[in-house]
């Protein structure tokens, strides 16, 4: 906590936090917080450079670091902070497309503190962060975007559902090729697979009889077994 001391002789001093005494005749104190502090300032209607209306709000962190600028170099030092935030922040949007707002609305709180930073400490406020709070259109617009953002999520889909489409050929044409050059896997496969069946005939021509004509292999008489009537 700060103290500025005015007397008639229009002398001034800043005291700190302690005991002081003064005289209410002689003396008009003011008392400042000088603890950094985070306010929110509300939503200003502007546009940007592509002519979209938005409205914008900002968050940030001050301390006053000079108390006595802060009570004499403006009538209210708060309200000159707001208004010089809302300026800064009109004149970075006006030039800047809605795109690049979206994404670098990061770097356009670096900017907007930077611009003002020597401003507010004329007033005697020390600014330490500026950020974005919200960004608001209208409702026609929120509509556009959300179906801007639906198209690039179904295109995205889309292409994950190609590229697995793609891939899935791929292992068919590596299978094609193997079984091409290794005509032996196919029947190994082929018994896997019945394998796991039951009841199952399959008819294979074994290698080295190919003019014998085909034999009949049945993998599984169960069902021929439990079909053919009991004999007591």
């Amino acid at each position: 906590m700060s103290v500025d001391s005015y007397t008639g002789q229009a002398s001034s001093s800043v005291f700190s936090s302690q005991d002081h005494w003064y005289s209410r005749i002689l003396h008009l104190v003011y008392k400042l917080d000088t603890r950094s502090r985070f306010v929110s300032i509300p939503g200003q209607e502007v546009l940007s450079s592509d002519d979209v209306s938005l409205k914008v709000s900002l968050a940030a962190n001050f301390q006053v670091d000079d108390p006595y600028r802060a009570i004499n170099a403006t009538a209210s030092y708060q309200e000159s902070l707001y208004l010089m935030l809302q300026l800064g922040l009109r004149d970075l949007i006006c030039s800047t497309p809605i795109d690049d707002l979206l994404a670098r609305r990061k770097e356009i709180g670096t900017m907007l503190l930077e611009n003002a930073k020597s401003q507010a400490a004329d007033i005697g406020v020390k600014l330490l962060s500026v950020g974005i709070k919200d960004i608001m259109f209208p409702g026609e617009l929120k509509n556009i975007f959300a179906q801007v953002v639906n198209a690039r999520k179904e295109g995205l889909a889309a292409l994950e559902r190609a590229r697995g489409e793609s891939a899935a050929l791929r292992s068919l044409a590596n299978t094609a090729q193997m079984l091409e050059n290794n005509p032996g896997l196919l029947q190994l496969r082929l018994l896997q697979a019945l394998n796991s069946g039951s009841g199952n005939t399959v008819v294979l021509q074994l290698p080295g009889n190919e003019g014998s004509g085909m034999i009949p292999l049945k993998l599984s008489t169960q069902q021929e077994e439990s079909s053919d009537p009991k004999t007591e």
